[in-house]
């Protein structure tokens, strides 16, 4: 069965040359003009495409709704806003992908089969991972530390499972712009530290040790080893 893809946007010509593309490369596809048409028609859908500015409300309150009832399905932004700032916003609230207008149908079409694989594979890899006193579970898209909720954004939890992948490792600023963000998004190392910054300020504040996370000196970020080495980007 194809995937369902819910494409909320007020423009008529633009949502239905989305889904004309879309249902020409066999997905499924429900419409919505603005929130309130999106919230009933969310929960069905395998992937939302949503623009952020809507007759009655911003994408951003319904990407915050959405990640709470439904914390693992996939949202890609479109938007005429092309400010880094507005990117980052965007990955922060919760958003898979950002794409700004004006673009290709073709590419849409690209965008979504890219993260609904790279969910699926997420979630083939469901399973919690441990590093004690942390928990994190894929599936859920829950985090815990010495069994309490550990409250991350999306960019903050790909962070941390991504390094929690392979304790010690070391993994580039680069390697982490492209699991984390993916292509097509202009993200800076300094943008990775800040997320690396908060990350540890929430996991100390959480009763964790935010010195999990430690800094190799010009190379990247490495969880795991607890040799108490670590410094502040």
């Amino acid at each position: 069965m194809s995937a369902h893809i819910l494409v909320v946007e007020d423009e008529p010509a633009i949502a239905e040359s989305v889904a004309y593309a879309l249902r020409r490369d066999g997905f499924s596809v429900s419409l919505a003009g603005n929130l309130a048409e999106a919230e009933l028609e969310r929960d069905r859908a395998d992937l939302v495409v949503l623009d952020l500015m809507l007759p009655d409300g911003s994408g951003f309150d319904f990407i915050g709704t959405l990640r709470a009832a439904r914390p693992g399905k996939p949202v890609i932004v479109l938007s005429s806003r092309d400010g880094e700032a507005d990117r980052v916003a965007a990955l922060e609230t919760g958003a898979d992908d950002y794409v700004t207008k004006p673009f290709s149908p073709r590419e849409i079409v690209a965008r979504v089969r890219a993260v609904l694989r790279r969910t699926s594979a997420q979630s083939a890899t469901g399973e919690p991972r441990d590093l004690p006193p942390i928990v994190l579970d894929r599936a859920t898209r829950r985090a815990e530390v010495s069994g309490a909720p550990l409250e991350l954004t999306r960019v903050e939890f790909d962070l941390l499972a991504c390094m929690l992948d392979g304790p010690g490792r070391v993994y580039t600023r680069a390697e982490l712009i492209d699991r984390v963000w993916g292509d097509g998004f202009a993200i800076t190392d300094r943008t990775v530290d800040s997320h690396v910054k908060a990350l540890r300020r929430k996991l100390g504040e959480a009763g964790g040790d935010g010195g999990i996370i430690e800094t190799v000196r010009g190379v990247g970020y490495r969880v795991g080893l607890g040799d108490g080495s670590v410094e502040e980007p």
